[in-house]
């Protein structure tokens, strides 16, 4: 089993990369954000592999870093998650991104991902919500307020962020201002609390 590949990038598609590790070229599909990260070709690189096996198939997928490939794996848990919408969902989001709006309850960022409709992203969320603390970019202290809210709660977190994303910030900005919001107004604070409190938060 391939656990890591360390090569040369010799060629890069729309969803794949060719490693040459020792004049050995190995076919690795990666979201759109590993892609884009990637070096020049001709230069040297590292990705994580998941080797996926089937009867009529072995495929290499590659990610930047073990953070990713754990989500990766997470995410084909999901019933209705295959790996080319499990792809789509980190060529949109990074992991802690994915991982912090899976704990704010954020639906509308998950549906930003190819692939991913209301109804898979709502069972995301429920899935892996109690996964999301040891993968999420924020303390597990602010985190664990918003995995601990009420559904209702959760929806107001998930708007608030949403409302923050589209006034320019980046989505772990937004979901770790929100979550500290959530520390200081309540757990029952409303929407719009939480985006005055959010933009104090990211104006420090």
């Amino acid at each position: 089993m391939i656990g890591k590949l360390k090569g040369v990038v010799d060629e890069v598609g729309e969803d794949h990369v060719i490693l040459d590790v020792h004049g050995v070229g190995y076919l690795v599909f990666a979201p759109a954000r590993v892609l884009q990260g990637l070096p020049s070709q001709g230069e040297a690189a590292v990705l994580h592999i998941e080797t996926i096996v089937r009867e009529d198939m072995i495929r290499l997928y590659g990610f930047g870093s073990a953070a990713e490939k754990a989500w990766f794996q997470l995410l084909l848990t999901v019933q209705g998650v295959g790996a080319k919408v499990a792809l789509g969902a980190l060529g949109v989001l990074s992991a802690s991104e994915i991982a912090n709006a899976i704990a704010l309850g954020d639906i509308t960022a998950i549906t930003r991902a190819p692939g991913i409709g209301k109804r898979v992203a709502e069972r995301i969320v429920s899935e892996l919500k109690s996964k999301a603390p040891a993968f999420a970019s924020v303390d597990a202290g602010t985190i664990a307020v918003s995995t601990q809210a009420k559904s209702d709660v959760a929806t107001n977190a998930g708007d608030a962020v949403s409302a923050l994303v589209n006034l320019g910030y980046a989505q772990a900005q937004a979901s770790a201002a929100v979550a500290a919001a959530m520390k200081t107004a309540g757990e029952d604070a409303e929407t719009s609390a939480l985006i005055r409190l959010g933009l104090k938060e990211l104006a420090r």
